[in-house]
């Protein structure tokens, strides 16, 4: 199974810091936030990964390579300009299945969490498996609820906040063109057919959204509480 890690944005939040540094390779804990990502996955039995770019996605080439360093290999889907996050997956879709297999783990560039990938594991009768953990200071309402069969649902009590970390398959996408296109609404067509399944996470997670927060994270990293 392949990885497709999403770093096309231009982390417009993070300015200044992103003017000249995409934000996948701000440092946290003395490394870029995408290299946490390779190594987490690395030791989750990972191997063949895809990375999306298109703000100063060269740059990410560049101090990734081929993966290599990380014990992965790297294939780069440049978008030029950012196709949103389902159609970055559309576009990469190709490399996402070419070796057969049609489920494949998403990780949004931009988040910090310590849970293991290896978790993830293709659910029967869906075609989506989301992390959910509990919600944090700026997403108080949360995204998505969990029923007692572990059916994703958009409405229900003790609603959970999306990681940004899935295992989808590709009929998600059946029929979708290229172009931009976000994924909620696709997520949201599938919830409402009964078709994803979530897993509740109760370790640490953080969406590094803003300069604070990606201090935050680097404070956390730097005294080994994460």
């Amino acid at each position: 199974m392949k990885a497709m890690i999403l770093a096309a944005g231009k982390g417009e939040r993070m300015r200044p810091l992103t003017l000249t540094t995409p934000k996948p390779l701000l440092r946290a804990g003395g490394k870029p936030l995408i290299a946490h990502h390779l190594e987490n996955l690395q030791r989750a039995g990972f191997r063949e990964l895809v990375i999306n770019h298109a703000w100063l996605g060269t740059q990410i080439e560049e101090a990734l390579g081929d993966g290599d360093e990380f014990g992965v290999r790297i294939t780069y889907s440049a978008e030029g300009e950012p196709l949103e996050t389902a159609g970055g997956i559309v576009k990469a879709l190709p490399l996402l299945t070419e070796s057969g297999d049609d489920w494949f783990a998403v990780i949004n560039g931009d988040i910090w969490c310590d849970f293991d990938p290896g978790d993830l594991t293709p659910p029967a009768g869906a075609d989506a498996l989301l992390v959910l953990t509990d919600n944090p200071e700026h997403n108080p309402q949360g995204d998505f609820s969990l029923d007692e069969q572990g059916r994703v649902v958009k409405d229900g009590a003790d609603k959970l906040t999306f990681t940004g970390i899935s295992l989808l398959h590709r009929r998600l996408f059946d029929g979708l063109e290229a172009g931009p296109l976000k994924l909620a609404p696709i997520l949201h067509e599938a919830i409402a057919r009964g078709r994803v399944r979530g897993i509740h996470h109760t370790g640490q997670w953080m969406d590094i959204g803003t300069p604070d927060r990606l201090q935050e994270l680097d404070t956390i990293l730097a005294q080994g509480k994460a």
